[in-house]
């Protein structure tokens, strides 16, 4: 006897004209809300709290690419694999190109399986969720192969050095993103009505040898300028960048701090420049905004916290930079701290 036939998948929401494309960023200390030590079962609660407006946005209508930040996974993965050399010599290895991987797959497993639970649990019509591990090429004689920036591993104590140490904080190279191998794959998902996790970690570090063929390198490529490409490169009209305020802030943690609603490309340069936005925290958010915004008419991007993000999406918080006129920046009100991160 024939088993009886499948049930009809559920229907995806159609796409209204106000429909977009958006790309949101998470940052990897997002899903460490307990603490630099936060257990899985933490993390996948934190993971839980995001999925509520990507839930949001696809109930909307909306297409949805999740990007990822790795920076505090990926050196816990490394630590991990030098730990057990001595105990273990015979197992191989894992450089930074490896460790990325792992940490796509982890952290992709705690995105997709909690958004996915999250539109189950809500009902009705809902898209599909599908996670991709991406490899992002980048040029060997990036500058950034002689000058590591890019801190993975535990955040060191406050009025530490940055700099190597046994279980802690390191800096690693972190080159320009040149191409994300999946982007076809990304972009002919999301027309599809999938929402995708992808770009990782800002993606494999790959290199092209002379033959064409690629070769892994010890790098951790920025989560935030990958993001800035996968977006231009799908079409995505609004980018989203989390981090641990709700607002961009000029003299950020001095007397003079000012939080901002918006920065129009001009003023963002122009307080980049200044040393505003460092290097270690806002200035790679700062710059994918500007490479997203300026890449086409129409773009906006957004920067805000993970527990601001119903708000800013909903146009009460979160500061946008959008093309605009040369004006001045505009300052707001301070955020509330409800709305921020631990």
């Amino acid at each position: 006897m024939l088993p009886p036939p499948p049930p009809p998948p559920p229907e995806r929401p159609s796409a209204s004209p106000a429909a977009r494309t958006v790309v949101v960023a998470v940052g990897g200390n997002a899903l460490l809300r307990g603490g630099e030590r936060a257990t899985v079962a933490e993390q996948f609660e934190a993971a839980a709290r995001l999925a509520v407006p990507l839930a949001g946005l696809l109930g909307a209508g909306h297409r949805l690419l999740v990007t990822h930040g790795n920076g505090p996974q990926v050196g816990f993965i490394q630590r991990r694999s030098e730990l057990v050399a001595p105990l273990a010599p015979e197992l191989p290895a894992l450089g930074l190109d490896m460790c990325v991987a792992d940490s796509q797959g982890s952290l992709g497993y705690l995105l997709v399986s909690t958004l996915a639970g999250r539109l189950r649990a809500a009902g009705g019509p809902r898209p599909g969720v599908a996670g991709l591990l991406t490899h992002t090429v980048v040029d060997a004689d990036d500058p950034a192969f002689a000058r590591p920036t890019k801190p993975i591993g535990s955040v060191p104590g406050r009025g530490s050095a940055r700099k190597p140490a046994p279980g802690g904080e390191r800096l690693v190279p972190s080159p320009v993103p040149r191409a994300v191998l999946e982007t076809e794959a990304v972009r002919a998902l999301l027309a599809a009505g999938i929402a995708v996790v992808a770009g990782g970690g800002g993606g494999i570090p790959l290199v092209e040898r002379p033959d064409g063929t690629y070769r892994g390198v010890e790098a951790v490529v920025d989560k935030d300028l990958t993001s800035a490409l996968l977006a231009a490169e799908v079409g995505a009209d609004l980018l989203v960048i989390t981090t641990g305020v709700d607002r961009v802030a000029v003299d950020f943690g001095r007397p003079g701090q000012r939080f901002l609603d918006r920065l129009d490309v001009a003023g963002a340069r122009r307080l980049l420049a200044e040393g505003h936005f460092p290097e270690g925290s806002m200035g790679p958010k700062i710059r994918g905004a500007l490479r997203f915004v300026t890449g086409a008419p129409g773009r906006e991007a957004l920067v805000t916290s993970v527990a601001g993000l119903p708000d800013a999406l909903a146009g009460r918080g979160g500061t946008r930079i959008r093309p605009g006129p040369a004006a001045a920046y505009a300052p707001g009100p301070p955020p509330s701290p409800a709305g921020r991160l631990p």
